[in-house]
C-alpha cells in the first residue's frame, strides 16, 4: 500500500510538473516548431546538432555536449548558417533555457529552409532535471546551470542554480 501510494504521488507531481511546464510554453511560444524531449534527444542513435540559444555568459556556465553557441539578443543568422552543415534536412535541436527563444531561433532557421529543425522541449533545465550531464567551458561535467534569473530558477529542480 505504501509503495503504490507513494508511486501514485511521484507520477502525479511529474504530471504536474509537465502540465505547469506546457501551461508556460503555451503563453510564450506559437508552437510553430516541433518538440523533441530530452529523453528522445538523449537516445537518438544519429547525432543531431545542437544550437544554444542562450546568451554566451549562459552558455559558459554550462551547456550540452557539442553544443554551439548561437545566442539570442544577437542572434545572427548568416553567420549560424555558416556553422551548418549545406544539407538543410540536416537533424538540428535548438535549446535554451526552457524553451521558449529556442523556439524563436528554430523558426527563423525554417523559414530559411532547414526541414528537420526541433525545439528542446523545457530546454537545458529539463535536460538536467532529468539526471543528463551539462559540461562547462573546458569540457568537463558540472552540476552548474546558469537559470537567467532567480524567478526562473524555479524551473530548474536538480543541479546547481547560478544567477546574475
Amino acid at each position: 500500500m505504501k509503495k503504490t501510494l507513494l508511486l501514485f504521488i511521484l507520477i502525479s507531481s511529474v504530471s504536474f510538473g509537465q502540465k505547469k511546464l506546457d501551461k508556460l510554453l503555451n503563453k510564450f511560444n506559437k508552437n510553430n516548431v516541433p518538440y523533441i524531449s530530452v529523453d528522445s534527444l538523449s537516445s537518438e542513435k544519429k547525432k543531431a546538432i545542437l544550437l544554444d540559444a542562450r546568451e554566451a555568459k549562459e552558455y559558459n556556465v554550462s551547456h550540452l555536449k557539442d553544443a554551439i553557441c548561437v545566442g539570442y539578443d544577437h542572434f545572427d543568422l548568416q553567420k549560424t548558417i555558416e556553422k551548418l552543415p549545406t544539407d538543410k534536412n540536416a537533424k538540428i535541436v535548438v535549446y535554451c533555457s526552457l524553451g521558449i527563444r529556442s523556439e524563436i531561433v528554430a523558426d527563423k532557421l525554417i523559414k530559411a529552409g532547414y526541414t528537420n529543425v526541433y525545439n528542446l522541449y523545457g530546454g537545458i533545465f529539463e535536460w538536467k532535471n532529468n539526471n543528463f550531464q551539462v559540461m562547462d567551458t573546458l569540457g568537463n561535467t558540472t552540476e552548474k546551470v546558469h537559470t537567467f534569473n532567480e524567478d526562473w530558477s524555479k524551473w530548474l529542480t536538480k543541479g546547481e542554480k547560478v544567477y546574475e
